[in-house]
């Protein structure tokens, strides 16, 4: 068995492009256990996710993890779960193809925008081999993390190497690795938040959640969470907020080890019991609504806010397809495409070019 995957059919002439890969964490195919069972195994193996030394884990999620968790799991994504499918997949697919439209307006050189997923479906892989079959000589990751961190944005990375390792041809990649202060980024929220309090009103404080991680982490050097908590000074200036309007936490803890504080839960139950009348929760760090910004947050988080005696609650949105974001997405994508996209490119020209290598190919007795 050959070990490198085969390569798309290439005829000399064939226009190149530059490729744009959105990276993304991923999603389950359905909202069943059957659906659940294996993406939880190819998430929780990652070792990026969890640390735990592996001869443990292994018995601790095959024996334990995926006999009880894929059917409670499933549970929660049937309660938010689209017509079109499951919320991240679906927000992501818009993202993919409004960007194409955006990049459409400012360039004119060839490119081609794909999907992928760290796990799940779409692949990492299907959306690399797709963008070469495009004749995509270059390849920019766009990972749809704002802040980085090692076991979400480096994950995905992780999975770009892996389907480069088995490639003959490997093209020429660049990556982003953050924009958590990016002006662009701040401003999508504001605009986002701004719109929603022009429908809804203000509320007496603005919690951000940002997705947790292990304590560990930070101490052996993530940054996560000094990116965190820049994105939300960053918001918080730009919205205009005093100190005491808003506040930072971190969600979906899991385990018994210590995460990054303070824990969102314990958050929105002292809020509660102060007697707030009312709170707004956004999650800065999701690029798409999803079952932990649908399901935890616009759900659980309610309960356990009014439970403790809180009173109004909203959760906003995430940014998902409004236009802030995908012009965001715009300006970050064409600042690292400097140098591999042109808005003087002329297709005639590139046709005539085309044309010549064929030629020349043909006369050196290529076959094609």
């Amino acid at each position: 068995m050959a070990y490198y995957n085969p390569e798309p059919e290439y005829k000399h002439g064939d226009q190149l492009k530059v490729g744009i890969l959105l990276a993304n964490l991923g999603t389950p195919d359905a909202p069943t256990a059957k659906a659940l069972c294996p993406y939880l195994k190819q998430f929780l193996m990652d070792r990026r996710v969890v640390e735990i030394p592996r001869f443990i884990w292994w018995w601790i999620l095959n024996c334990i993890i995926l006999v009880i968790r894929p059917k409670k799991s499933a549970e929660k994504y049937a309660q938010v779960w689209m017509q079109e499918g499951s919320p991240l997949l679906v927000h992501a697919k818009n993202q993919t193809q409004l960007l194409r439209g955006y990049l459409g307006q400012k360039i004119n050189s060839p490119f081609a925008v794909e999907l992928g997923m760290s796990y799940g479906n779409p692949s990492m892989q299907s959306a690399i081999e797709k963008l070469k079959a495009q004749h995509c000589n270059k390849i920019l990751v766009f990972p749809l993390y704002p802040q980085y961190a090692a076991s979400s944005t480096a994950a995905s990375l992780d999975a770009v190497w892996k389907t480069l390792l088995k490639m003959r041809n490997v093209p020429a990649i660049r990556t982003i690795k953050h924009y958590h202060d990016h002006p662009a980024y701040i401003q999508a929220l504001a605009t986002s938040i701004n719109k929603f309090w022009q429908i809804n009103g203000k509320p007496e404080k603005l919690v951000m959640s940002f997705h947790g991680v292990p304590k560990f982490h930070l101490m052996k050097g993530d940054m996560y969470h000094c990116e965190c908590h820049k994105t939300g000074r960053l918001l918080a200036e730009a919205l205009g907020l005093d100190q005491d309007q808003f506040q930072i936490a971190f969600q979906s803890r899991f385990g018994k080890q210590e995460w990054l504080k303070p824990y969102l839960a314990s958050t929105l139950e002292a809020l509660g019991q102060q007697k707030i009348k009312r709170i707004d929760v956004v999650c800065p760090g999701f690029s798409s609504d999803c079952l932990e910004t649908l399901e935890e947050i616009a759900m659980e988080g309610k309960h356990i806010f009014q439970s403790n005696g809180g009173g109004e609650y909203h959760y906003i949105p995430a940014l998902n397809e409004s236009e802030a974001w995908i012009h965001a997405m715009t300006t970050i994508a064409l600042e690292n495409l400097q140098g591999w996209v042109s808005t003087e490119w002329d297709n005639n020209a590139a046709q005539q070019v085309a044309k010549d290598t064929a030629a020349r190919a043909k006369a050196l007795g290529a076959k094609q």
